[in-house]
């Protein structure tokens, strides 16, 4: 089946590859991104040259995850155009790095805003239309940060932790509509992305300077982080986008609730390994079992659908 998708923070990295994956396998992709016109027009086009050349049925959208009125504007755009929405991905996400005192509360809030609201806005936009079709699939790309921290990242961090929080209580408010959810947690990734070349930093330089005793391990972060990839592994970005496209290929109700893309020995795996049985454990507990997984029924009879 030929899903028709939504994804945000398609621009570059791992957003970008899962787009192209997606529309290598035959689905019908909206790559989402803010100011399509401006400042990212030159991501903008070059995937819609690419979509020419390799005949994909893949398409830019605007969609600035921080705007309510611009999520609802691109889910109305895809669904006028195509008559349905099966998959949403959340992806937009933007890197901080620093000490987490010298980050202003501003900066904390932008986090959040992206990281982790935006998705919310996103949700509130495609919702309507998974609910009123009872099929459909979020899939959020989350880390594996939300398990095992580590250091000078906590604007980042703390957002991607709210963000899979927010998903796993919309998962259970969404599995009587019968609508998937699947979380896909990349590991560290040094290469193949820009989100070290592009994160954002601490702004209060006095505060940083006050951590002096902390300038060595700032300073080397990155290769402290490069250390957790034994030699010869290759960070492959690419498998993130086609574990993804794997899991949007498989039938409803075969979907993996959480899956992990990891070259690093990060460690979150037994972490969430032992969430995942406590969350089932919870549930049966309360007598919401059927909330663990959603309803899916078989052809869908035609339906109403917003925007239409």
């Amino acid at each position: 089946m030929h899903n028709v998708i939504l994804i945000t923070g398609a621009g570059t990295g791992m957003g970008r590859l899962t787009a192209l994956t997606l529309a290598d396998a035959g689905h019908i992709v909206y790559a989402s991104m803010r100011d399509v016109e401006g400042r990212n027009a030159p991501k903008a086009e070059t995937l819609r040259r690419q979509a020419t050349e390799r005949n994909l049925r893949l398409h830019v959208v605007e969609l600035d995850v921080l705007s309510e009125r611009s999520a609802h504007a691109a889910v109305s755009s895809v669904v006028r155009a195509q008559g349905r929405l099966d998959v949403v991905i959340h992806n937009a996400a933007h890197l901080y790095f620093g000490i987490a005192e010298a980050f202003t509360p501003e900066q904390l809030l932008s986090a959040l805003n992206v990281n982790t609201v935006g998705a919310m806005r996103v949700n509130r936009a495609a919702l309507p239309v998974l609910r009123a079709q009872e099929a459909g699939l979020l899939l959020w790309v989350g880390s594996g940060t939300s398990r095992v921290v580590p250091p000078f990242l906590a604007p980042y961090t703390a957002a991607k932790a709210a963000m899979d929080s927010l998903a796993e209580s919309v998962s259970y408010e969404v599995a009587r509509f019968g609508i998937e959810t699947s979380i896909v947690m990349p590991g560290p990734f040094t290469q193949g992305t820009d989100h070290f070349a592009n994160a954002a930093r601490a702004d209060d330089e006095h505060v940083t300077a006050a951590y002096g005793r902390y300038h060595d391990a700032l300073a080397r972060n990155q290769d402290a982080t490069e250390g957790l990839f034994s030699p010869g592994v290759r960070q492959d970005v690419q498998a993130v986008a086609d574990e993804i496209a794997r899991i949007v290929a498989l039938p409803p109700g075969t979907r993996p609730y959480r899956s992990a893309v990891d070259f690093s020995d990060f460690g979150d795996a037994p972490v969430t390994a032992v969430a995942t049985l406590m969350r089932s454990r919870l549930l049966t507990r309360m007598g919401f079992t059927d909330l663990l997984a959603p309803r899916v029924k078989g052809e869908n009879a035609p339906v109403d659908l917003p925007f239409t």
